[in-house]
Formats: C-alpha cells, structure tokens, sequence
C-alpha cells in the first residue's frame, strides 16, 4: 500500500509524470492496439498479463532491446507504477497498457502478431463464488489462439496446485494450444532466480511452484 501511495505522489510530479505518460497507454479511445506504432519500429513481441509491479516484463525488457514488450494490468494504481519504474529504466521497448487483458486479445491486436506470452501467478479466486473471475478460461485460450504466432510459447506459473490442474484442463479441452513440456515442479538452489516479486515471497514461504508451458499449434 505504501508503494501505491508513493506511486500517486510521483504521477503527481510533472516531469515524473510526463515520462511515465510515454510508457502508460490507455486504449479506451480507439479499437485496436499497433505496436509498430507504439515503439516505432517493427520487432517480436512479447506480452505479460497481468504484470502487475512489473518485476519480471522490466527486466526482460533490459535484458531484450530487441524485441517489444507489452504488460498487461487493469488496476490503474498498479499501472502507474509500473510505468514509473519502466520510465525510470529508461526504456523504449516497454509500454503498460492499462486495460483489461480480453478485449486485447479478442479485438485490439492483429492475428498471429505475438511471438510468446507470459502469464505469472494470475489471481486464483479460491471461492467457489469467486471463480467466475478468474482469467483461465477456454475464451481466454480462444483469444491467445489468436494473438499467438505458430510455435509461439506461453509460459504459466502459480503457487496453487489446484488451479494449475484447471489451467493444463482448460488448455487440454481445447486444440488451440498443447503443453510443451512436462511440468517443472523443482526450484533452481539460487534464491534470487526468481520470475516476479510474488515468486520470492512464495518460495522463500516454502510453496511449490508450478511451472507449465504450452505452443500454440500450427
């Protein structure tokens, strides 16, 4: 909450701000969104829904000047944030959109325009009243099927063993997608190689983490 609160008093700073505004893109004016025009030049994309503070989608972005990214988050709060930090970085291979994931992937960018997408401890929503908000479902796998590139990767992790079981049943009951590979389950002994902020709190707790990739097929 105090990095929320922090947060507001930098968007409020106008040169703060006025960087962070090139990084933060919110399509609620127009209907698609077009990365060429975005980061000016054409490269493989790579998205993250759900980035959250953006701990792991900044430092691939370091790591890869030369493909574009795009993180994903709707809390508006959060978005800011991690603009601030993506302008901070300098970045020009980044922009946040803040909206939700759905609508982007059904509507906004072109067919078969992502080379891989990273999707890292989604909101479980234990309840079973709760569940109808969660972001696995097979209209998610629809829209994935058409956003991704032929072969393109999408990487899922959680720390709740139940939910990863419903997102190998959701990918597994429709073709679009297949898992890759077999589940890994072992953690790396290096207690920094960690994806997200929430990763190191998890496993630093002890947790399981379950990892799955799935392609799309041809």
């Amino acid at each position: 909450m105090s990095r929320m609160r922090k947060s507001s008093r930098l968007w409020r700073d106008p040169d703060k701000a006025a960087d962070a505004a090139r990084v933060l893109v919110c399509p609620r004016d127009y209907f698609n969104v077009v990365p060429p025009d975005l980061f000016a030049r054409k490269a493989p994309l790579e998205l993250e829904l759900g980035a959250g503070r953006g701990d792991f989608i900044i430092e691939r972005a370091v790591t890869n000047p030369q493909r574009n990214f795009l993180a994903v988050e709707l809390a508006a709060a959060v978005a800011q944030l991690m603009a601030l930090r993506a302008a901070r970085q300098g970045l020009a291979n980044l922009r946040v959109l803040r909206m939700d994931a759905r609508p982007l992937l059904h509507l906004m960018l072109d067919p078969a325009s992502v080379s891989a997408c990273h999707i890292y401890f989604p909101d479980p929503w234990l309840k079973e009243r709760q569940r109808k908000h969660r972001l696995f479902s097979p209209g998610l796998i629809a829209g994935l099927r058409r956003v991704l590139q032929p072969d393109a990767p999408l990487y899922v992790a959680t720390d709740v063993a139940d939910y990863a079981q419903m997102v190998r049943e959701t990918v597994a009951g429709r073709p679009e997608l297949r898992e890759a590979a077999p589940p890994v389950e072992h953690e790396p002994a290096h207690d920094m190689d960690y994806l997200t902020n929430f990763e190191r709190k998890f496993r630093r707790e002890g947790r399981t983490i379950h990892r799955m990739r799935f392609e799309k097929g041809q």
